[in-house]
């Protein structure tokens, strides 16, 4: 799982903003507030606490452009890493800030809930695209870095995106490449890459995802007797019929046949692209579609971490931390950095981004329009797609026999014991 580590994180656990804002109630924080000689309003100085280590230097040089053009201070503290949750925590517990942090969705946000400041009524959040925003109990609590997607990745010169558009047309496109010699599409060995990104579309296309599983861990409904799922498990035995096993296949093999034109379809997200710009010019154009189940039309979009505010951090902090995420998400300043210094995709629909590679723009795009299906493979039971979810799907492609109606049937009962 090394590997899936290192690209997943570049997806679900990094590539998007990942946590890098946060900031401190008690230590330093002594500027009071006021009007300082040309006229801008003096703020209390905040502290920011974050873990994505690879913005902490182009965050740094952006609060110093912020105290250049508001003369109020930012204090950056160091990025965490990994231990970003557990210092988090201790910082919170003492009372020692941070005034903004960030948060991941899931057990993470709902594990701080308590420190959120309600940022329903600040005017940035009227600019967060739709479904993109940190909603806890009905209040807006967070504001996204910027968003990730993932779906069929394709060639443009071997697929034609209207012929892809449900069970019979998938099919007959995955059967009419393997006859030219053409593997239609390729999934990987890695866990989330060989069947977690998969398996999210059913989940997604529920009318309430979370409340679904919800259901599901208390044994009240059942994959196999939902149609979404039903229908789920004959894509799988097309793929497994008309494709390359995707055990045998790894990430880095899987993106190389496809810059070469041995695949045509690959099921990746817009963080694989930077492994295809080391092909230099690939010969032809590629695009983003949705996974076509059940008709589904829409990109799975989501956000790695979203800035909060520490709503027990002192009323003038509150009041200059929502000042500094206003100017990051309205300057030309604060919205440049996003784009050029953080590398993002935009959450923001005031945020414009026009030299996104092809992979980026589309999911930019889908996600303005709100033209999207969440990720719901987050409330997934804890370890579960490791743990669980991938060797099952290892024994569907190992065996000849296994149908994918009997991989639902072995599903349910793989998650029962998981939710336990």
């Amino acid at each position: 799982m090394k590997k899936v580590k290192k690209y997943f994180g570049i997806l679900a656990a990094t590539a998007l903003l990942a946590a890098a804002v946060g900031c401190g109630s008690s230590t330093g924080n002594d500027s009071e507030s006021g009007t300082s000689a040309d006229g801008t309003e003096k703020l209390k100085k905040i502290s920011i606490f974050q873990s994505k280590v690879e913005i902490a230097e182009p965050l740094e040089a952006l609060t110093k452009k912020y105290k250049e053009e508001t003369g109020n201070e930012v204090e950056v503290w160091g990025a965490a890493g990994d231990a970003y949750a557990t210092q988090l925590q201790a910082k919170l517990t003492a009372n020692q800030g941070p005034t903004i942090f960030s948060v991941a969705p899931g057990s993470e946000a709902e594990k701080f809930k308590s420190y959120y400041y309600d940022m329903s009524n600040e005017p940035y959040v009227q600019y967060i695209a739709p479904n993109m925003a940190l909603e806890i109990d009905g209040k807006v609590v967070g504001v996204p870095y910027g968003v990730e997607g993932f779906g069929l990745v394709y060639n443009k010169s071997l697929v034609d995106p209207a012929n892809v558009k449900d069970l019979d047309s998938f099919t007959k496109t995955l059967e009419k490449l393997k006859a030219e010699g053409v593997n239609g599409l390729s999934l990987s060995q890695e866990a989330y890459f060989l069947i977690g990104h998969l398996l999210n579309t059913p989940f997604a296309l529920q009318p309430d995802p979370q409340a679904f599983i919800e259901q599901l861990n208390k044994g009240e409904v059942k994959m196999a007797d939902t149609k979404e799922f039903q229908e789920f498990a004959k894509f799988l035995d097309a793929i497994k019929a008309n494709t390359k096993n995707p055990l045998e296949v790894k990430y880095d093999t899987q993106m190389g046949d496809f810059a070469t034109g041995k695949t045509a379809m690959v099921h990746q997200g817009n963080w694989s692209y930077t492994m295809l710009a080391d092909y230099g010019d690939l010969g032809f154009e590629i695009g983003m579609m949705p996974f076509p189940l059940a008709g589904n039309d829409k990109l799975a979009v989501g956000q790695a971490s979203s800035w909060v505010i520490n709503g027990k951090a002192d009323p003038e902090e509150i009041k200059a931390a929502s000042a500094f995420l206003n100017w990051l998400f309205t300057s030309e300043t604060g919205k440049n950095a996003i784009v050029n210094e953080f590398k993002f995709i935009p959450a923001m629909t005031n945020i414009e981004a026009n030299e996104l590679d092809p992979l980026s723009q589309a999911v930019h795009e889908a996600t303005k329009s709100g033209n999207t299906i969440p990720w719901a493979f987050r409330d997934f039971p804890q370890g579960f797609i490791v743990n669980d979810l991938a060797p099952l799907a290892q024994e569907y492609f190992l065996s000849k026999n296994m149908t994918g109606e009997q991989f639902l049937q072995k599903l349910d009962e793989v998650w029962a014991k998981a939710a336990k």
